[in-house]
């Protein structure tokens, strides 16, 4: 009996495909792709769930839609860009997995991604740990005097909130004034020497954005939008994201 022809895909459309047409250059050329292999050289993620970049990008053009779907690989990218770097073709391979992400039920994506962000949705000050603007001034201000005190050669150091017309709108890593708050001061300190003019916002200094991890369009607009909004309103030049 002669050997039939492996058949890939089935005769269903192929969801993924799509989306891989339009992160190729030339309209979905997949011969573009010159399967060199440097994408999944560089990747951090590479090897995990037994996938790489290359191997993603071909299950998405062979129509593995439920296997792209399903596979827990996608959060496992950092959305680095490396792959891309390296790629001589600039394939933007971070965008389909973050369609492949979007693609999971809301509920089911990984818990600590998911918390963060909803967490970041229930205050205006987009913490990702869910801390208010009054708790964040509170130690703001109490880890300014301490220091300021500690190290009089920084006594006129300055560490300021919603400062109108400041040249930069500076953001902060959610985690350090909940739990790690004199990893704040460093940079104030570099800001000071320097004679830059700044400010955090009461709302919007999260520097974060889980939402945008999780994939989720909307949370993710909302927490650039409030940054943004703050920073306008503040009359910001210049948005210094420190994450």
């Amino acid at each position: 009996m002669a050997d039939e022809p492996i058949k890939l895909g089935g005769a269903k459309k192929s969801i993924f495909m799509d989306k891989v047409k339009q992160i190729l250059p030339e309209e979905g050329n997949l011969d573009l792709c010159l399967t060199c292999g440097a994408c999944a050289s560089g990747c951090p993620a590479t090897g995990l769930e037994g996938l790489d970049p290359r191997k993603f990008l071909r299950m998405a053009a062979l129509g593995m839609d439920e296997e792209i779907k399903s596979t827990p690989w996608v959060w496992m990218c950092t959305m680095c860009q490396r792959c891309i770097y390296v790629c001589p073709m600039k394939i933007n391979i971070p965008q389909l997995v973050f369609y492949a992400r979007a693609s999971w039920p809301r509920d089911q994506r990984p818990k600590g991604i998911l918390g963060s962000c909803d967490l970041a949705l229930k205050v205006d000050t987009c913490s990702a740990m869910g801390a208010s603007g009054e708790d964040f001034e509170f130690v703001v201000e109490d880890v300014l005097e301490e220091y300021k005190e500690a190290q009089p050669e920084f006594a006129d150091m300055e560490a300021p909130i919603d400062k109108q017309g400041a040249e930069f709108f500076l953001n902060q890593n959610s985690r350090e004034p909940v739990t790690e708050p004199d990893e704040m001061v460093p940079l104030w300190k570099i800001l000071h020497l320097v004679g830059a003019n700044w400010t955090y916002g009461s709302k919007g200094w999260g520097g974060e954005n889980y939402c945008m991890f999780l994939a989720d369009d909307d949370a993710w607009k909302h927490i650039i939008q409030t940054s943004t909004d703050k920073a306008h309103e503040l009359g910001c030049k210049t948005f210094l994201n420190t994450e």
